[in-house]
């Protein structure tokens, strides 16, 4: 199998580090991977939801390998050693983990279980969506080794959960629990051990029955918008509806006969 796994389930394309002795932490090779298997997912139209997990009830992912990533950076001996590893590092403009520092053009869920560390924090913070065990465990342990957060953790935490709990989550290291993390907003949902996967996928089936050109470009908006004034979000709001407006009037007459009252259908 390797130290990546990507299969097809339905319309979901599930993306699964199977490296469960080292709790699914990333050394070189297995960063290469996600990042080959995720250009696939963005390839594939018929994959409309990506679901990205770890192998085994232990571990969502431990981060970066440290262990092999110490002996990388052994072999980094010359006369500025800070030097070559920073020149490394840039060889990897996509993301030490990967894909951290690339967007997805369709939906993510991080489906979670047991420890989520490091960066592996930084990967499921990545996903749209976190579907966690309430037994999984959140926060930045690299704090302990003056290891930086460099896969997008110090950006993305702060819009999920506001700067302050980022900032104590950053500064701190400490272990957040699940159904806190459930409190804060940094996971969504909370199911019961070995039913994370299943949970994703059951979401990502109700995402890609919805119609998918406004959904695609209401989600581009928000991530997009985030970044802009209030003002500029709107206008680019209306930018992006204009070109799936068609999708809303038709599905506003589906309305109008009869589907959908109640609100059924809503929700995933």
């Amino acid at each position: 199998m390797g130290k990546v796994s990507y299969e097809r389930r339905g319309a979901a394309a599930v993306l699964t580090i199977t490296r469960p002795e080292r709790r699914n932490a990333v050394d070189d090779e297995t960063a290469g991977l996600l990042l080959e298997r995720f250009h696939e997912f963005e390839a594939d139209d018929d994959a409309r939801v990506l679901v990205l997990t770890g192998e085994g009830p232990e571990a969502f992912c431990a981060g970066a390998d440290l262990k092999a990533f110490a002996e990388k950076a052994a072999q980094f001996s010359g006369d500025d050693p800070q030097g070559e590893i920073a020149v490394w590092l840039d060889e990897r403009p996509d993301g030490p983990l990967g894909f951290s520092r690339l967007q997805a053009s369709k939906p993510t869920i991080a489906a979670i279980s047991g420890w989520c560390l490091a960066g592996g924090l930084e990967l499921a913070l990545w996903c749209d969506v976190r579907i966690a065990t309430d037994d999984a465990k959140l926060g930045f342990t690299e704090r302990r080794f003056g290891v930086p957060l460099i896969d997008g953790g110090t950006q993305r935490l702060p819009r999920i959960v506001g700067m302050g709990r980022a900032l104590e989550m950053i500064l701190t290291g400490r272990l957040v629990e699940a159904d806190e993390a459930l409190r804060w907003g940094m996971v969504n949902e909370v199911v019961e051990p070995g039913r994370h996967l299943d949970r994703a996928l059951e979401m990502a089936e109700g995402l890609a029955a919805f119609p998918q050109p406004t959904m695609l470009s209401d989600r581009r908006a928000a991530l997009e918008g985030i970044g802009m004034t209030f003002e500029e979000g709107l206008a680019h709001e209306a930018e992006l509806g204009r070109d799936s407006v068609a999708t809303g009037v038709l599905g506003a007459g589906r309305f109008a006969s009869g589907e959908g009252r109640g609100a059924a259908g809503a929700g995933v």
